[in-house]
């Protein structure tokens, strides 16, 4: 894919805020849908959604971890690793962010999915 396609798909995937939510908490650590879906109480189509939103733009990667499937940051993505930087040290004055921030702190996928 050349340059301009790759930097229009990831600009496209990251605008929306929702899927920057997303971002900042997989930059903190690896998730699976429930987990995300608990602390930005949406439902697990949109949160589903999203993340093939950004797993087609190459942001994301998904991992078989035992019953789970984790969504983490594609680490082999050069170019977006510039953008997490500023995206991490931006949004860690966003109250929502803060919020969110909090919630995945106590986040624990085997007592969501028990529901």
């Amino acid at each position: 894919m050349d340059v301009i396609k790759r930097l229009e798909k990831t600009f496209k995937a990251i605008g929306d805020k929702n899927r920057l939510r997303i971002l900042y908490m997989l930059i903190k650590k690896p998730l699976c849908v429930c987990e995300i879906t608990s602390i930005l109480h949406l439902s697990q189509s949109t949160i589903s959604g999203h993340l093939k939103v950004l797993k087609e733009a190459e942001i994301v990667e998904d991992i078989k971890s035992g019953l789970f499937v984790e969504y983490d940051i594609n680490k082999d993505n050069v170019f977006l690793n510039k953008i997490l930087k500023y995206i991490e040290e931006e949004f860690k004055k966003e109250e929502l962010v803060i919020v969110d921030i909090k919630k995945l702190s106590k986040a624990n996928r085997y007592e969501i999915c028990k529901k």
